[in-house]
């Protein structure tokens, strides 16, 4: 049994390039500094002080491209159901979790301190279904541009939300059905770090650009220097680089 799961989701998308006339496989098989993404996502979760277990979950499509990139000590889990929500409740179902800690591996700078930090939020309000990080200009939690952030959930509010949740678009991300029906589920949220609750931070590796974002910063603070801290002071530095993240921030809304 592992009371606080940490879950390294890979979803079964895939990267689009600038150009936008095709696409490249997932990220997760890039590499920084010599270790495939999936293995850094891995390896700065596993810093955590909180977690009981961490495993890797993918859908079975994934299993061939994936399965020699996963560190030999954590578990690779096949998720077999046809959505994210699905297989979410499958992988708590499995290690009999209590609760979970959601990270995208298109995270690459997600911080242990603020995994952490969420963790610590959730034992103050028991009873809790929901946990996410929130901007102040907007009271709903961060999901998809932060690329730091994790979410905290409980895995019987999961399982609720698996049997309740019947529409594709509902489904199609495994915690949204969570912290967007108030009325059956307990949420709260914890605020951002001042020094990335800002419009011009985009850490997440949706684009190619992104993917050129991240490596400049590794290139910058080094190996031991990635902290949230560190970036948000660096990204400080560098106005070209948070106006490019801007941009893209904004053509997402723009495509919603």
């Amino acid at each position: 049994m592992s009371t606080t799961l940490g879950i390294v989701e890979v979803s079964p998308r895939r990267l689009v390039t600038a150009a936008g006339r095709h696409s490249m496989p997932s990220p997760a098989s890039w590499r920084i500094e010599g270790k495939p993404l999936l293995e850094w996502v891995v390896r700065r979760v596993t810093d955590a002080q909180l977690l009981d277990d961490v495993v890797v979950l993918i859908d079975s499509s994934q299993h061939d491209s994936l399965r020699g990139l996963t560190p030999a000590d954590v578990s690779l889990v096949i998720g077999r159901q046809p959505d994210s929500l699905g297989r979410l409740a499958a992988v708590l179902r499995k290690f009999d979790a209590v609760h979970a800690v959601r990270i995208k591996v298109d995270s690459p700078f997600v911080d242990p301190e603020l995994i952490d930090r969420i963790i610590c939020a959730a034992n103050s309000h028991p009873g809790i279904d929901y946990i996410g990080y929130k901007s102040a200009a907007d009271p709903s939690p961060v999901h998809s541009n932060s690329g730091v952030f994790p979410e905290w959930c409980r895995a019987q509010a999961v399982y609720r939300a698996d049997h309740l949740a019947g529409k594709s678009c509902e489904r199609r991300e495994s915690l949204r059905y969570l912290c967007s029906h108030p009325k059956q589920f307990q949420s709260t949220t914890i605020p951002i770090p001042a020094g990335l609750d800002r419009h011009d931070v985009r850490l997440a590796v949706h684009v190619e650009e992104d993917w050129e974002h991240a490596q400049s910063i590794v290139d910058a603070l080094g190996l031991d220097g990635l902290d949230w801290h560190a970036i948000a002071g660096l990204l400080d530095e560098h106005p070209a680089m948070r106006q490019r993240m801007a941009i893209l921030n904004q053509a997402d809304c723009d495509n919603l």
